[in-house]
């Protein structure tokens, strides 16, 4: 088999986010280096082999691999088809340095709730716009990986139930509609931690914040359309990233897309 390389990588708009990065290799392998950022990674097809503080390790389909920053570690394809890969490097404000030690004990976490959470992410940073959603799961994200790496930090299975601080992120959900927020932002305004801001939303109303955001700006754009806005004009002005990204969702919430409805919307 020729040699494959293939890689892609961006930085998000995301709070902790430093690098995604996403490559398939077939022949290829990585020499003993280090970060100064958290790595965490997921193999969607193959396995990699990597040596990580004179220990060797594995990363078969159903792991999550989390590898600390400034620990020399190595990684080659465990399969002879090689492998390809989805990593995220987050620095310190997600991960903390006294998880270093117990990461280094046990990089690769079986967990298929994690492992789908980290790929759904993976979706959701892949796509413009959705922001919201990339910051919620990747907060989650954190907090289980904290509670793997220190057991005795884990989150209560039943979350608290705060309707006042849910009502006041829906109202300013409601005021940002156009503009936008992220996670954080919205933690700091209202002074909440963001997991514990994601699951009192939800809980109250039954619909996560992003969700319940995307709503309100097809809604937005529905109305512009009927309104007579170009639906070529509509995207920007319902809060959408670009043309695509309304499209996407409105054929979600809608049943098909901005310029049909908008020929729909001026029959008789």
């Amino acid at each position: 088999m020729a040699p494959h390389r293939q890689v892609s990588a961006w930085r998000p708009r995301i709070p902790g986010v430093v690098e995604v990065f996403h490559a398939h290799f077939t022949a290829y392998a990585y020499p003993m280096h280090v970060h100064d950022v958290w790595t965490l990674l997921i193999v969607d097809d193959g396995a990699v082999r990597y040596d990580l503080d004179r220990h060797r390790h594995g990363t078969p389909h159903d792991t999550v691999t989390l590898l600390p920053p400034h620990v020399p570690h190595n990684g080659s394809a465990a399969t002879p088809h090689g492998f390809r890969k989805r990593v995220l490097y987050l620095d310190g404000t997600r991960l903390g340095e006294d998880l270093v030690g117990a990461a280094v004990d046990r990089p690769d976490l079986r967990d298929p709730v994690l492992r789908d959470r980290v790929g759904r992410l993976h979706t959701a940073l892949a796509q413009g716009g959705e922001e919201l959603e990339a910051e919620s799961r990747l907060t989650f994200i954190g907090e289980r990986l904290r509670t793997h790496l220190r057991p005795s930090a884990a989150v209560p299975g039943t979350p608290r139930s705060d309707p006042v601080l849910a009502r006041r992120l829906r109202e300013l959900l409601d005021a940002s509609v156009v503009r936008g927020i992220g996670l954080a932002e919205a933690a700091r305004v209202l002074g909440a931690h963001p997991a514990h801001l994601v699951r009192a939303f939800s809980g109250a109303y039954g619909i996560a914040p992003h969700q319940y955001l995307t709503a309100r700006r097809v809604e937005r754009a529905r109305w512009l359309l009927l309104d007579g806005v170009p639906a070529g004009e509509v995207a920007v002005a319902a809060g959408f990233f670009d043309q695509s990204h309304l499209t996407r969702h409105f054929r979600r919430s809608v049943g098909g897309t901005p310029g049909r409805y908008a020929r729909g919307a001026s029959a008789p």
